[in-house]
């Protein structure tokens, strides 16, 4: 198998099964993520304990990218710390947009699925709405809301 087809079918399973699809009803921060583009709309749920992301989920709608990016990340981030998560922030922010980026995409494990993504500049929105919703609730938890214009 093509690793093109794995990561297919990691995205694809990923929005038709998002893991962590839910309200956390003691969320520590709550934040909406919009972008006017497409409509991809979320909900991110956020619950720290001390500096540990204890629990991380999302509610809403959006393109396959989208929710599979949601799925992944929060999948990735629970029992990490808010630097780790900041870190790795970078790193896909990195993997997503700049075609000098210096991940190496195996490092990622299934977050890797994501890396095609750049090569379609349209989709780019669609696959860090997630992480930049993330990154405003752990930097600015005072935000409702997060757009992507």
């Amino acid at each position: 198998m093509d690793m093109k087809d794995l990561y297919q079918d990691v995205i694809v399973d990923h929005n038709r099964n998002p893991r962590n699809f839910r309200k956390i009803a003691a969320a520590s921060r709550t934040l909406e993520g919009f972008n006017p583009l497409c409509g991809d709309k979320l909900i991110l749920y956020l619950k720290l304990e001390g500096e540990r992301i204890s629990d991380l989920s999302f509610e809403g709608s959006g393109c396959a990218i989208s929710v599979a990016s949601a799925s992944l990340m929060t999948e990735r981030l629970k029992g990490k710390t808010v630097t780790e998560a900041g870190q790795l922030f970078a790193r896909m922010h990195g993997l997503l947009t700049r075609e000098d980026a210096a991940v190496e995409p195996e490092s990622l494990g299934k977050l890797a699925a994501l890396a095609g993504v750049r090569e379609y500049p349209s989709r780019v929105k669609c696959a860090t709405l997630c992480w930049h919703t993330l990154k405003t609730a752990l930097e600015h938890p005072e935000n409702k809301t997060v757009s992507t214009e």
